[in-house]
């Protein structure tokens, strides 16, 4: 089964992921917040060899360790490119909620796409398209291991934010209906919070 380990991180305890494959080591790093050096760290405690940064959406909080680790690593950065838009203003919008310097965020390297599969040793992870949240949400599926990677789309407890003047509350919908043609005890892993059963998730999200 594909290993996750999971690192809150930052100030908006930001969840980063490490997607790996217990056979070969190799691993994927999802949202890699604002820590670099926290998720470097469980990289060399874990032995892994890293493959790539995948970028769930373009929120900073999300984003701000992608230039260290690419350096560190030598690492591909992938983001849907409607969300590079959020990339390009990533440092503005860290500093006005932050109210701190931090590191700029470099332009992804490659564009994410509905179905596109990204390997990882034995197994895969498929590109949902998701937005509502943001234009570019997506999501990460491994249909061997039944696992979610949601980003902001849906917490254990909620949906993410559609009121900001670049969401859709139209477009989150018609992504958590798409959702919900997923098997049930699919595990989900948000971009904020504890991991959940798909099904519970999406039936508090209904029921909200």
């Amino acid at each position: 089964m594909l290993q996750v380990t999971t690192l809150s991180l930052g100030e908006l305890n930001t969840n980063c992921y490490l997607a790996w494959c217990p056979i070969t080591q190799e691993a994927l790093i999802i949202d890699p917040a604002d820590s670099a050096e926290t998720i470097s760290e469980e990289i060399l405690r874990l032995g892994l060899q890293p493959l790539a940064i995948l970028l769930s959406h373009g929120h900073f909080d999300h984003i701000l360790g992608t230039l260290e680790l690419k350096l560190a690593f030598n690492l591909p950065a992938f983001i849907h490119q409607k969300d590079l838009f959020l990339v390009d203003t990533s440092s503005n919008r860290s500093q006005f909620w932050l109210k701190r310097q931090t590191d700029p965020v470099p332009t992804p390297d490659a564009s994410l796409r509905e179905g596109q599969k990204l390997e990882v040793g034995h197994y895969a992870l498929e590109v949902l398209e998701l937005p509502g949240h943001t234009p570019g949400s997506v999501g990460f599926y491994d249909r061997k291991s039944n696992i979610l990677f949601t980003g902001d789309t849906l917490f254990a407890d909620g949906v993410g934010r559609a009121d900001l003047s670049y969401s859709s509350p139209k477009d989150l919908q018609h992504s958590l209906n798409k959702l919900r043609v997923l098997p049930p005890d699919t595990e989900i892993f948000p971009g904020h919070g504890q991991s959940a059963w798909l099904g519970d998730a999406l039936a508090f999200a209904f029921l909200a």
